[in-house]
């Protein structure tokens, strides 16, 4: 029997505008011909977003049946992301019907529509990857850049750990400054070659 289903996700912090409260949530999609027992729901707070009845709910989910939610936001974080999720339901026969944006599936209506929505996606990915290519040429021209993981321990911390191997272990010297004998090592190494390439 083919089934419509519905989601909702609510903030713990309650979340009455812009439609996004418990009830609101409920009143749409029952308007929509969803029934009461075959809505799923879960709770997230702040940036979390657990999403363990969303989980279940895509594993009961079969060919035919529709998925209703309100809004894009109510099941992903992003764009891209939504459309990941959608495109994975609708390869599975699974019509998604997001209320403020339409019914997506695979009849040409909806292909137009999913193309425009998957165009978004794309839009959005390529402007994260061109803010974040700013943000590394605008970093790179900052004095001390270094791309990879920032150093754990600063300059100053090093050459106290370097100066008390003169009259200490390595194993003391890493239990007085808290710098792991590994990394003492390979600044040891590091300073040699630096030495080696000045001679």
């Amino acid at each position: 029997m083919v089934v419509r289903y519905g989601y909702i996700r609510v903030s713990t912090v309650g979340q009455s505008k812009h439609g996004n409260s418990l009830e609101n949530q409920i009143n749409s999609l029952i308007a929509e011909g969803v029934d009461r027992d075959n809505i799923f729901s879960d709770t997230f707070s702040g940036t979390k977003m657990d999403r363990p009845e969303f989980t279940k709910l895509c594993k009961v989910l079969k060919e035919g049946d529709t998925l209703v939610v309100t809004k894009l936001d109510r099941f992903a974080r992003s764009m891209i992301q939504g459309a990941q999720i959608v495109n994975e339901l609708i390869s599975r026969g699974v019509r998604v019907h997001i209320l403020n944006i339409g019914i997506l599936d695979s009849t040409p209506t909806s292909k137009l529509i999913r193309n425009i929505f998957f165009a978004f996606a794309e839009f959005e990915r390529d402007m994260i990857v061109e803010r974040t290519g700013e943000g590394k040429d605008i970093a790179k021209q900052k004095e001390g850049f270094r791309e990879g993981r920032p150093n754990k321990f600063t300059k100053v911390q090093m050459n106290h750990a370097i100066n008390l191997l003169e009259t200490h272990t390595i194993k003391q010297v890493s239990s007085l400054t808290r710098i792991s004998e590994s990394t003492i090592k390979r600044e040891l190494r590091k300073r040699k070659r630096l030495l080696g390439t000045l001679a």
